[in-house]
């Protein structure tokens, strides 16, 4: 959207500075993003009255109409985002409100929009599928982003060959639910054939995996992305809850021995592989039995990170109309534990990498400090005075596991 209204005449300032046009694009997997979004348009609104607002993405495809009482100009959703720029002038030339959201059907098309530039200097995120057929009982993805659908290979091979003449050497493959692409497509393209197609493109140096279900990590799979040695071993396999009664109220397709078979696939793969993941806690009836479960299944996993966020009633949700939701003191309480966790495993993780050497991808200085990341998305400082240059490789020593940034020296 940003290359979209470059290109028709605006040009990109600070979100915190004057403009004619704000772009607020939305999140609606949580409450909190919900409140977080509408805070933002109404404190724009206040602020910069004569300015243009523009509200897109989840929130705005789910509750529609409603939210032109924020002071928004025009809602977006998540269709027509490649029309942002006529959408936009129908608005300033009408002189009143638009909402632009409509029902995303049974077979709505994937909506190929592209990008040539983004503000990482080394790293380009490069979207490939959309939408999300799991009907997990807490999540309203489904009903915001519609049934999958599969960016054709051809397209996401352009884009990725115009973001490496730009410069960027590695590419992060995302999608809603990332493990289904290629299922609706005619072709038997899958995730392998679209890894294998990068691995082979000249300028890109390493692809990296976005959020994965653990029902993906088959002994096929897994051999199938060790061949191709630009794939980075960080794997975000999501997880949720550590108690297999939660995982069947959340109606997710495996249970923590099918989930430990992943890991242990992966890390037979890549041995010095970080695992991430997501966890939901505070799902309605979580007793305190499997809250102790999941912490530690966290444990036993060792993950390098997680990100951990209280369980928030979605609307038209099946697990809203659960009975026994949980208070938000102890959703929030949990949370805090789960984090401390995480914390720990995380910096365990980074222990085993100590005298080990690596690579980094320089990206940038930070107080005088080359910084840049790992294939394993551990963050690396090194001493003032290095020589290198941004986007190409450096094989590094690391010589401290400090949090949240590790010290490497060169080899």
């Amino acid at each position: 959207m940003e290359e979209l209204l470059s290109a028709a005449g605006y040009s990109t300032v600070p979100f915190s500075g004057e403009a004619d046009v704000y772009l607020v694009n939305t999140c609606t997997v949580t409450g909190t993003g919900d409140k977080k979004s509408l805070q933002t348009v109404r404190r724009l609104r206040r602020e910069h009255p004569g300015s243009k607002i523009i509200l897109c993405g989840c929130l705005a495809q789910l509750r529609g109409n409603e939210l032109l009482s924020t002071g928004a100009d025009l809602i977006l959703g998540t269709q027509y985002r490649g029309k942002i720029v006529s959408l936009l002038a129908q608005v300033i030339r009408d002189g009143h409100p638009l909402c632009a959201v409509r029902p995303l059907g049974l077979h709505p098309a994937y909506e190929n929009l592209q990008i040539s530039h983004q503000s990482d200097h080394t790293r380009a995120v490069l979207k490939i599928q959309e939408g999300c057929e799991n009907r997990c009982s807490y999540c309203v993805i489904p009903q915001v982003r519609g049934p999958i659908r599969s960016r054709p290979l051809p397209d996401i091979l352009e884009e990725a060959a115009r973001l490496a003449a730009s410069g960027f050497r590695e590419i992060v493959l995302t999608g809603i639910h990332l493990s289904s692409y290629g299922r609706d497509l005619l072709s038997t393209a899958s995730l392998t054939d679209v890894i294998h197609s990068l691995q082979a493109m000249d300028g890109i140096y390493r692809i990296r995996l976005g959020s994965l279900e653990p029902t993906i990590a088959t002994p096929d799979f897994v051999r199938a992305i060790r061949d191709a040695d630009k794939v980075c071993p960080q794997f975000h396999l999501a997880l949720q809850s550590g108690s297999d009664s939660v995982l069947r109220r959340m109606r997710r397709r495996y249970n923590t021995s099918q989930y430990l078979k992943a890991v242990n696939e992966i890390r037979a793969g890549f041995p010095h592989s970080a695992l991430t993941t997501d966890i939901l806690t505070g799902f309605p009836g979580e007793t305190e039995a499997e809250f102790r479960e999941t912490a530690d299944f966290i444990r036993q996993v060792g993950f390098a990170r997680i990100h951990v966020f209280p369980y928030s009633p979605r609307p038209n949700t099946d697990a809203a109309a659960l009975p026994d939701q949980l208070p938000d003191a102890l959703r929030q309480e949990r949370a805090r534990q789960l984090i401390s966790i995480g914390e720990d495993t995380a910096q365990l993780y980074r222990k085993r990498w100590l005298n080990l050497v690596t690579e980094i991808l320089p990206e940038e200085f930070v107080n005088g400090c080359m910084e840049g990341y790992t294939p394993e998305y551990l963050r690396i400082r090194l001493p003032v005075g290095c020589r290198c240059t941004p986007g190409i490789p450096l094989r590094i020593r690391i010589v401290s596991a400090d949090q949240p940034t590790m010290r490497g020296e060169i080899v």
